[in-house]
């Protein structure tokens, strides 16, 4: 993938700036000053993800996601992206956001958010066996102490806090 080169990284530096500051609207607007020939970089569409996903729109965080996973195969962020959305979707929910991100696991083993965000569909689909297998796993993956503070922080694995706490 082509480096972004100024100007393009100039408004791609404020559009997350400005994202940062909670300006949405600044950040568009520093976005669509990004040339026709970036928009499709993987950085861009990870701040377009952002924004909306700030915003809740939950469609276009889809399909930008999407896009993410055809321009960056080897990047694990267009995985996660697309599950948080389906998530959120009218016609998406845990059950579509697990079946789409479960693959990711086989593909970014190493991945521990790919393991913690399963971990968080399988609990609130009161699977807990299986959202402790995937916690765990997670654990493997990354920083115990990290993950362990999120989690103990994430309503969504609320019926596990007290395991994760004498982790």
């Amino acid at each position: 993938m082509q480096t972004l080169e100024p100007p393009d990284s100039h408004h791609l530096n404020a559009a997350l700036g400005w994202l940062e500051l909670g300006s949405v609207g600044e950040s568009r607007a520093e976005l669509a000053e990004i040339s026709p020939l970036h928009q499709r970089h993987p950085a861009v569409l990870d701040v377009r993800w952002r924004v909306c996903a700030q915003q809740e729109e939950w469609r276009a965080a889809l399909e930008i996601a999407c896009s993410e996973m055809e321009v960056a195969p080897g990047d694990p962020s267009g995985w996660l992206h697309r599950a948080y959305a389906l998530r959120r979707v009218q016609d998406g929910g845990l059950a579509k956001a697990w079946e789409a991100l479960l693959p990711a696991a086989e593909i970014f083993p190493e991945e521990p958010v790919i393991a913690y965000n399963l971990s968080c569909y399988a609990c609130r689909m009161q699977q807990l066996d299986l959202a402790r297998h995937w916690f765990h796993r997670s654990v493997a993956a990354g920083h115990k102490e990290a993950l362990q503070q999120m989690a103990l922080a994430d309503e969504d694995l609320q019926p596990l806090w007290a395991e994760i706490q004498n982790l």
